[in-house]
């Protein structure tokens, strides 16, 4: 792969419980793209959403070696590694996580306001909020919004600040089938017309398909293709 976005080789996270070491991942060796759409699939305890929370700097690993984005995670300080999810990473999780006493519009400037810039001038916002279909219900609080347009929004708000990663961690969960495939179709399309590099979690291999390639993981390892 000729310019990965992200490289993982042999990492390795244990987990202390008590007097036993839980061995989530065993050894993962991962390369991603610029402008990948991957997805990785696995079983409950295959440790996808430990490996997906190590790319996302929001877990350290136990040894390996983890490079985003041409910087070293191993090597920074928490310090380094907040700015670095701040300018370089949008997460797109299950539940939505919208703040429910602010509107959409409120929702996502939040976001863009903690990057020091303002939402209504950005042009490529304009963009997303067309793509997103969503431009019609900014004014609405969160529970007058159905769940694939609270999504929609949530994916608003990871993408607003042109982040060079997408983590989407099961992002269908909670949506009925009409509504998964909307998502679905919407993270393909940011993926394919604005370039943005996407990892989704799923146990969902309808789903999975949706991606330009498929790890699938079992036992804390990525099985071979």
């Amino acid at each position: 792969m000729s310019d990965p976005i992200i490289s993982v080789r042999d990492l390795r996270k244990v987990y202390h419980v008590g007097d036993v070491d839980v061995h989530a991942l065993r050894g993962v060796n991962l390369e991603v793209g610029r402008g990948e759409f991957l997805s990785i699939v696995g079983h409950s305890g295959s440790g996808k959403s430990t490996l997906f929370n190590i790319i996302g700097g929001l877990t350290p690993p136990s040894a390996g070696k983890i490079v985003i984005d041409g910087k070293d995670l191993r090597a920074m300080s928490e310090s380094d590694r907040t700015h670095l999810r701040k300018e370089s990473i949008g997460f797109v999780f299950q539940k939505y996580n919208l703040l429910p006493t602010l509107t959409a519009h409120d929702n996502i400037a939040l976001a863009r306001s903690m990057a020091g810039k303002s939402l209504d001038t950005d042009e490529d916002f304009q963009q997303v909020l067309t793509l997103l279909g969503i431009a019609h219900r900014l004014q609405h609080k969160p529970r007058a919004l159905s769940g694939g347009e609270q999504q929609r929004v949530a994916i608003a708000r990871a993408v607003v600040n042109h982040p060079a990663i997408l983590l989407a961690d099961e992002p269908t969960g909670n949506l009925d089938t009409e509504n998964s495939e909307r998502v679905l179709s919407l993270l393909r399309d940011l993926n394919d017309r604005l370039g943005q590099t996407i990892i989704m979690i799923t146990h969902n291999p309808e789903a999975a398909a949706y991606g330009h390639r498929v790890a699938r993981m079992k036992d804390g390892t990525i099985l071979p293709d």
